[in-house]
């Protein structure tokens, strides 16, 4: 066995775990928007410096320096449908998606070039390699929406929230940086806190609770008529068929 057939079979959290060779039609695609759009390796090499990787476009000029604009991150972003919005809403800031389909992802960074949003990147990666991808006290916002609740019990070990997983995330927010996470599933929702709270003894970071609601739109008076990007696309699904969503912020201190 060759050593980068040992890298490809390494653990996905190892440093030096590498991305297998993909033929995947829209990897090449994705490698084409250079600058716009990144995948496997190719979302590491900014660690650190994602805040001057952002594209100068001509139509946007921020008013605050690179270094300090917000960097607002989405996890399993989809095809960047409130990515778009919030990066569109938001031009003197920066914004992230992520997500590890490689269609989705060429799809999304094609719409922020044709809408010319030079404050918005995408990335093709798996989401266990994000401590890899940015640099500790780099992130301002981290948003993880509806993940993958794998309701099966047989199927829990391939839940993305784990104890582990929280320890090498928080130390990617800024103080007072902001992980937002909503979830349709009351078990998993369950299960994310058990994590927190099992993470909190072994953890270097401090950070508490500044938003807990298991009923995020209850009381809205037209919670049914929420676009995005107030609302995810999954979201809207699950508010029209009477489904509660669960919502959490983190706060690093």
């Amino acid at each position: 066995m060759s050593h980068s057939e040992i890298k490809f079979r390494l653990p996905i959290h190892h440093p030096d775990f590498q991305y297998a060779p993909c033929g995947n039609p829209y990897a090449a695609k994705i490698r084409e928007l250079a600058g716009r759009a990144f995948t496997d390796a190719a979302t590491e090499q900014h660690r650190g410096n994602w805040r001057v990787a952002f594209p100068d476009t001509a139509n946007y000029q921020s008013r605050l320096p690179e270094t300090q604009r917000e960097l607002h991150v989405e996890l399993g972003c989809n095809a960047g449908h409130v990515t778009l919005e919030w990066a569109a809403r938001n031009p003197d800031q920066a914004f992230i998606g992520l997500d590890w389909k490689f269609k989705p992802i060429f799809r999304a960074a094609e719409k922020a070039l044709k809408r010319n949003l030079g404050n918005l990147l995408f990335l093709r990666a798996h989401a266990e390699r994000l401590q890899f991808i940015f640099a500790q006290e780099e992130i301002d916002r981290l948003y993880l929406f509806f993940p993958d609740p794998w309701p099966k019990k047989s199927h829990w070990k391939n839940r993305f929230i784990t104890t582990e997983e929280i320890l090498c995330i928080l130390p990617l927010l800024k103080r007072g940086g902001i992980f937002h996470i909503k979830t349709d599933h009351p078990e998993y929702f369950a299960w994310i806190e058990e994590a927190l709270e099992k993470a909190r003894p072994l953890s270097k970071i401090e950070w508490r609770v500044v938003e807990r609601n298991t009923d995020l739109h209850a009381g809205h008076p037209a919670a049914t008529q929420l676009q995005i990007p107030e609302v995810t696309l999954f979201e809207r699904l699950f508010i029209q068929d009477g489904i509660r969503i669960h919502s959490l912020k983190l706060q690093r201190l």
